[in-house]
């Protein structure tokens, strides 16, 4: 008797798929700051029980590629050898669905360890999104495109237009009428003064004194629109006049918004002062700074000052008067920080500060 011993076995080609969408934005300036050669790559994704990235090339990877993209699936497990793949890669449109013309698949391809990487080296492609790779959801398409907000122009308007204004402003020969309610939400002053207990009693009009009318119509133009409509922003066309009518008006208006305390107007020309320190203004905006708390100010006039040539030339400014009568202080602390008195240099311009 013959035993029979018969036995079975079954070969299982297993295939696993998965995908990863990369998003590039701006892909006209990647293609400027990026040269032939240079790449950008995915972060890992894993398909299979393996670690996998993409490397992308905006200017090919090569000087035979430099007018094409190049991309490459790149092996990124360490212990992982000889994986056999088929793969591809593949545009997307707007839908979310690829684009056969843009579409790409291999052969069998083998990735034998660690960093083994195939792919294209020129794709004729011109979209795709972003500078840097982020693990994403799901694409989405863009339908609705928001604008920007627009509220400060609505509000300019309103008071352009000065419907349903409820206070009037009288500013020299010029009157401003407003609205209580946009004043007193963005200054403290203006809403003791419209709102509170200062609330002006009579019907007639508020009169603002020591200020200009133009100093105070770009106050409410700012209060408005959280903009300027003077100090015009750096314009090679510009003259020096310009310029300097700017600087005036910074400085009236760092008082406006100081006196009002509307605070991002005040640190604005603050900051525009900053920039724009010389001989002839440093004076005035020392004193300002000494007399509006402008911390930030005054250290740049004090930077400015260290130089002793830029020192005697403000002494001869028109505005070192002012400063010596209105800020004396000012001159002591200088002196102090800057001129050891065992200098004879400095016991000339010690002289001439309080002379």
């Amino acid at each position: 008797m013959t035993d029979n011993c018969n036995t079975f076995s079954t070969i299982v080609a297993e295939a696993v798929s998965g995908s990863h969408v990369i998003k590039i934005a701006g892909y006209s300036r990647i293609k400027v700051l990026l040269r032939n050669g240079e790449s950008l790559t995915s972060i890992p994704f894993s398909v299979a029980g393996h670690s996998w990235t993409i490397r992308f090339y905006p200017n090919g990877d090569s000087a035979e590629s430099q007018d094409y993209l190049s991309f490459y699936l790149i092996l990124d497990s360490a212990n992982s050898y000889d994986v056999k793949v088929i793969f591809s890669f593949e545009l997307l449109g707007k839908n979310g669905r690829s684009v056969s013309s843009y579409s790409f698949t291999t052969d069998l391809r083998t990735f034998s360890y660690k960093g083994s990487l195939w792919g294209y080296n020129k794709c004729d492609i011109k979209v795709f999104k972003e500078i840097y790779s982020q693990e994403t959801k799901g694409v989405h398409s863009k339908f609705v495109e928001v604008p920007p907000s627009n509220l400060h122009q609505h509000l300019g308007n309103l008071l352009d237009s000065m419907d349903g204004s409820d206070v009037v402003f009288e500013v020299g020969e010029e009157r401003f009428s407003a609205h209580r309610c946009v004043l007193a939400a963005r200054s403290s002053v203006f809403k003791a003064e419209l709102l509170g207990t200062m609330k002006e009693k009579a019907d007639g009009a508020i009169q603002v004194d020591d200020m200009e009318p133009g100093v105070f119509k770009s106050l409410l133009h700012f209060i408005y629109t959280d903009t300027l409509d003077t100090m015009a922003q750096e314009d090679q066309s510009r003259d020096e006049a310009s310029e300097e009518e700017d600087l005036v008006m910074a400085q009236h208006l760092l008082v406006a918004a100081d006196r009002y305390n509307v605070e991002r107007l005040k640190l604005i020309c603050e900051e525009k002062l900053c920039e724009s320190i010389d001989s002839s203004m440093v004076a005035t905006s020392l004193a300002l700074a000494e007399q509006h708390n402008c911390n930030g100010l005054k250290e740049a006039c004090f930077e400015f000052l260290a130089s002793p040539s830029n020192l005697l030339e403000m002494m001869a400014s028109d505005g070192y008067d002012h400063l010596k009568t209105s800020c004396p202080a000012v001159l002591k602390e200088l002196t102090t920080r800057f001129l050891p008195p065992e200098t004879k240099a400095s016991e000339e311009i010690t002289i001439g500060l309080y002379n």
